[in-house]
């Protein structure tokens, strides 16, 4: 590969990653929100390479240097007999080029985040256990996250969930009998270790996988509530499509419907 096309791959893996961290949010399908700082820092430093490279490839004088390096390069060549190797460092190693396809991935077609494939595929995350929990709103749903409708099902001694309407979002996994998952992937760095948070839903048919959505439901009485044997499910009254949010790894409450949620 020749600096020129090194200094090019430079350019091009930089713009690719200030493209997905600075200039969109696309990079949270990735890694995790807090990472992202870094990554637009490695894309500007690889920018910075790229165009370094640029220019000391595009003086006038470049080419005089090469040329006179390489009568150096003869002269030591001659100097070290049998006993030595010459070597071309003009060239860097062709395995850069494997750089090229991910690049353009990040600069015309980033990949979508994880969903269902995933989620169906991974080990179901532990929520780990709770000191307390806060009253539940009076009125209304109330807007849990998957990690805390779980840990109440499991842990609530006082049974705040029997017969409470919760409000929950997450992504569709399709499951069999009837039933689907509701789903959030967690990550504690990248996508890569992800870990997966369901909630099976009853009474409402499947959307398309990975379909995001909210939905409206009572815990489905399964096992004893408050403790290990609780089901983590809910029978669904209402559902309301939604749109991916930014950030997809992090399992937070919903808002309130604000629109006319579809029926179950």
């Amino acid at each position: 590969m020749k600096r020129t096309v090194q200094a090019a791959l430079l350019l091009l893996t930089g713009a690719g990653v200030l493209r997905v961290s600075l200039f969109s949010d696309i990079c949270l399908r990735y890694v995790k929100e807090g990472l992202q700082p870094f990554l637009i820092v490695s894309g500007v430093a690889l920018v910075g390479l790229g165009l370094i490279g640029a220019v000391r490839d595009g003086l006038p004088c470049a080419e005089g240097r090469r040329s006179g390096d390489a009568h150096r390069s003869e002269a030591a060549y001659a100097h070290e007999g049998h006993e030595g190797h010459g070597h071309d460092h003009s060239h860097g190693p062709r395995i850069a080029w494997l750089l090229l396809l991910p690049t353009l991935a990040l600069l015309f077609f980033a990949p979508p985040a994880l969903g269902s494939y995933t989620a169906a595929r991974d080990n179901a995350k532990v929520v780990e256990d709770y000191s307390g929990f806060e009253p539940l709103p009076s009125r209304g749903p109330a807007p849990l996250s998957l990690t805390e409708f779980i840990a109440r099902a499991q842990q609530d001694d006082q049974q705040s969930l029997m017969g409470r309407s919760v409000l929950l979002a997450g992504f569709v996994t399709p499951g069999k009998g009837g039933v689907w998952d509701l789903t959030r992937l967690l990550v504690a760095c990248c996508a890569a270790d992800s870990q997966s948070l369901t909630v099976t839903m009853h009474g409402v048919k499947a959307p398309p996988a990975d379909t995001w959505v909210k939905v409206t439901g009572t815990w489905h009485p399964e096992g004893t509530l408050g403790t290990a044997s609780a089901g983590i499910a809910l029978d669904v009254t209402s559902l309301q499509r939604i749109p991916p949010p930014p950030s997809p790894y992090l399992d937070r409450a919903p808002v309130s419907n604000s629109a006319s949620p579809e029926a179950g």
